[in-house]
Formats: structure tokens, C-alpha cells, sequence
């Protein structure tokens, strides 16, 4: 009896020391040394031969024949990784999906002299990102391959090649199929020739950015949204074609792109007005038409867009126009006003002081005429304004601490009429100081330039000073009683 009861107490006993056991063993593998659970290891996945031979030559093109890339990166996508290659896991393998060339770290891939495009760079059937930069001098003139941009059409997300001055020729009309994109960024190189017009069926593109290239022609209506059935780049956030040489004017079709935030064509010879259609841009923040040649008067739509920030229309002699004198408190996120040299006339309206976030404004060099409202001074945010070269008269009404405040950063000189009003502890460089209210002086200050090209200081740009006009006209009268007593 006791014998049995002793063999019944061995079996549970040694179930629960082989439980222990199993558990113990599990945590030896499934725990780290603090105790925190580990993932299981697995077999590294394999990578095709076909893939990796691909992408040694692709980069082998850009970094230069002497490039060894089987025997310094066996496992490019495990044990030995290439710097700006990244790799994604498909189906148990591994591909190449991101591939990025230049001197951007230490370690990074860059480019030989005579770097080239590889036509295996299309054989990289998961390829999501290509980027490169400073890979072509002007000493290597390269052209963008034209063909086999289809073959990454189903998966290429991303392409940018920036600040190659070799890399030249026209942007292959080849790269609008690639219906999968969502950035084009071909920024300062050499590139020439029309903006293609296919670019406009990259339906998934979210930034478009040309700018600082030798781009001619005419901006693609394409490029718009005009037909709500095709629905053409409904996705885009940015576009940025500034730094070319585009002509022609501004198609309407631009007033499609409803998702839009920033639109940048400054510095290209455009001309003509700009399109009312640019008025369904309901998400525009940023408008930048700088350094053309546009017509037809500051747009009265601007007023509804009330999500813009930066309004940038300088150096546009020919728009004219004037300054819509109500309306201006609709802009409450407008923060940069730049209206200078764009040939505006008439009066500065007080309802510009109602924009509580405006902190730079800039009217100079126009033809700006009348008082300057004394409440821009108590613009909240206003951090620079600058009112020089109009024909503006009366006297300037701002106090002495909001020039201290503004120093350089305020500027009202050549305005043959105009005068200020305040003198004890602050007073704007280049005006004169006013005699009489009523009174405004007739000569003003020319926009002369010192010989280093600054402004001139306040002492040397303000007229004479009351006594020695005092003496002048002491000098006169005796001039006069002499010759009456003579006549006598």
C-alpha cells in the first residue's frame, strides 16, 4: 500500500518538473536577458541573383566601373548593406526599393566622372525611390534616358535628381508614365527645352518642383484641372517651376488644382493678367509670381483667399492697378505682402491695417500717391515696411517708438511730399521733418545709392536745417531794403 501510494505521487511530480522545464526552456529563447520577449530567429531570406546583378549595375554606372559591388556587398540587403540602398521583403525575398546617390553623408555612394545611366537601373522591379545628387558636372553633359521609364511604372514613387550641372537635354515626355509617381523633383541642373505636357496624367503626383533649370516655352495647360471626369493631379500640393525661362501667360486651367499649397513661378518671363480662375485655389498658402511680366492690375480675388500666407507679386512693372481699398481684413493668415516695383497708383487704403498677422509688407517703388494711414503702425505682427520711391505727401504719423522699434526695417525716403511729424526720440531715415502740417515740404529725397550700394544714412539725406533757412532769408531781405533804398 504505502509502496502504490508512493509510485502515485512520482507521476505528477515529474509531469510538473518536465512542465518547468519546457517553460524555462522557452523563456531561455523567447526572453532577453532582462527579460523582455525576443522575436524568434529565422533564415535570412534570399535575394535573386537576377535582382542583385541588377543592382550592382545600376550603381555601378553612377559610382564608375571600379566599383566592386559583389565583393564588398555580398548581402546588400542583410549582412552587408549599401549605404542609400534601402530593402523591402516581398514574397519571402528581398528587392531593392530605394536607391539614393551623392554626398550626402560620409559613407555615401557618389559618383564618378563619367557617370552614366546603367540600363539595368529598369530592371529593379521594386523600385520605389531614385534619388541623386551632384552626380553629372558640366564636364559629363548627360541626358535623362528617354526609354524604359514604363517598366517602373507600377511601383516608382519617387524621383528626384538635384544640383547636377551635366545633367542636360529635355525632360523625357517618357517619365509621364509613370502612373504610380507622387514626387518629381528635378531641381538646379541644366536641363532644357518645353515642360512636358504628358506630366499632367501623373494623377498621383503630389509635388512638381523644376525650378532652377533652362526651361522654355509656355507652362502646360495640362498641368491644370480642368475636367473633373480625367481628374488630372487632383493630389498635387506643390508646384514650383521658378529659376526657368517660361513664357506666355498663365492657363486658367491652374484654378483646378483645388488641394494646392504653395504655387511658385517666379523669376520666367510670363505675361498677360492672372487668371480669375486662380481664385479656386482654396488651400492656396503661398503665391509666388516674382520677377515676370504680368498685366492687368492686382487681382480683387486674391481677398477670398483666405487660407494664403505669402502673397509675392514684386518686380512685375507692367501689372499697374491700384490697391482694392476694402476687403483686406478677409486675409487673416496673410503674413507677407511683397507689392514693389509692380506700377500701382493711387492711395494706400486704412483697411490694410486690419490684417492681425501680416508681418512684412512692401510698397516701394511705385506710384503710390496720398497720406499713409496712421493705423499701419498698429498692425500687431508687422515686422518690416517699406514705403520708399512713391509719390507719397502729408505728414507720417507714426510715433517715435515704432521707428525705434522698426529701424532699417521701416523705410519711407523718396517721397518728394511727405515729411514727418515726430521728432523727439525717433524720427525715419530720409525725411524731412514736417514745418508746418499743413505745409509739406516740395523737395524730397532721392533713392540714392552710396558708393558700397546701401542707402544713405538719415543725416545725409535730410535738407537743410531751420536756421540755416532762417539765414538764407535774412540774407534776402537785405538784398531787397539795399535796392529799394537805391531806388529812393
Amino acid at each position: 500500500m504505502r509502496r502504490a501510494r508512493g509510485g502515485r505521487l512520482l507521476l505528477p511530480l515529474a509531469a510538473l518538473f518536465l512542465a518547468l522545464l519546457l517553460l524555462s526552456g522557452c523563456a531561455a529563447e523567447g526572453e532577453d536577458e532582462e527579460g523582455s520577449p525576443v522575436a524568434a530567429e529565422e533564415p535570412e531570406a534570399p535575394m535573386e541573383d537576377k535582382e542583385k546583378a541588377a543592382l550592382y549595375a545600376a550603381i555601378g554606372g553612377f559610382v564608375g566601373k571600379a566599383w566592386n559591388g559583389s565583393g564588398l556587398f555580398p548581402d546588400p540587403c542583410g549582412q552587408t548593406p549599401i549605404q542609400g540602398v534601402s530593402c523591402d521583403l516581398f514574397n519571402g525575398l528581398w528587392y531593392p526599393t530605394v536607391v539614393s546617390i551623392g554626398p550626402v553623408l560620409d559613407n555615401s555612394l557618389q559618383c564618378a566622372p563619367d557617370a552614366r545611366f546603367s540600363p539595368q537601373l529598369f530592371d529593379l522591379r521594386r523600385l520605389k525611390s531614385l534619388t541623386f545628387y551632384a552626380c553629372f558636372p558640366a564636364a559629363n553633359p548627360t541626358a535623362i534616358p528617354a526609354a524604359s521609364w514604363d517598366k517602373l511604372a507600377g511601383t516608382l514613387e519617387t524621383l528626384e535628381f538635384r544640383s547636377n550641372p551635366g545633367l542636360s537635354g529635355a525632360i523625357p515626355a517618357s517619365l509621364g508614365r509613370l502612373g504610380s509617381l507622387q514626387s518629381l523633383v528635378l531641381v538646379d541642373n541644366n536641363l532644357t527645352g518645353a515642360v512636358p505636357p504628358e506630366l499632367g496624367g501623373l494623377a498621383k503626383l503630389r509635388r512638381l518642383v523644376l525650378s532652377r533649370n533652362g526651361l522654355s516655352g509656355p507652362v502646360p495647360a495640362t498641368l491644370g484641372n480642368d475636367n473633373t471626369q480625367l481628374r488630372r493631379l487632383d493630389e498635387l500640393l506643390i508646384m514650383d517651376m521658378s529659376k526657368n525661362s517660361l513664357t506666355g501667360s498663365l492657363p486658367p486651367s491652374l484654378g483646378g488644382l483645388k488641394g494646392l499649397l504653395k504655387m511658385d513661378l517666379s523669376n520666367n518671363r510670363l505675361d498677360g493678367r492672372i487668371p480669375p480662375e486662380l481664385a479656386g485655389l482654396e488651400s492656396l498658402t503661398l503665391l509666388d509670381l516674382r520677377n515676370n511680366s504680368l498685366t492687368g492690375g492686382l487681382p480683387g480675388f486674391v481677398l477670398g483667399m483666405a487660407a494664403l500666407q505669402d502673397l509675392l507679386l514684386s518686380s512685375n512693372p507692367l501689372l499697374g492697378g491700384t490697391l482694392m481699398q476694402r476687403g483686406w481684413e478677409k486675409m487673416a493668415s496673410l503674413a507677407t505682402l511683397d507689392l514693389s516695383n509692380v506700377g500701382l497708383a493711387g492711395a494706400i487704403p486704412e483697411s490694410m491695417a486690419a490684417m492681425p498677422r501680416l508681418r512684412f509688407l512692401a510698397l516701394d517703388h511705385n506710384r503710390l500717391s496720398g497720406p499713409v494711414p496712421a493705423k499701419l503702425a498698429a498692425l500687431p505682427s508687422i515686422g518690416a515696411m517699406y514705403l520708399n520711391g512713391n509719390n507719397l505727401t502729408g505728414a507720417l504719423e507714426f510715433s517715435p517708438a515704432f521707428y525705434q522699434r522698426m529701424g532699417s526695417r521701416f523705410a519711407s525716403w523718396d517721397n518728394p511730399g511727405l515729411c514727418t511729424a515726430e521728432t523727439a526720440g525717433g524720427a525715419p531715415a530720409g525725411v524731412a521733418v514736417c514745418k508746418d502740417a499743413q505745409d509739406p515740404p516740395r523737395v524730397g529725397v532721392r533713392d540714392r545709392m552710396d558708393g558700397g550700394g546701401r542707402k544713405p544714412e538719415a543725416s545725409s539725406s535730410l535738407p537743410a536745417s531751420s536756421s540755416s533757412a532762417g539765414m538764407v532769408a535774412v540774407l534776402w531781405w537785405s538784398v531787397l531794403a539795399q535796392g529799394m533804398a537805391m531806388a529812393l
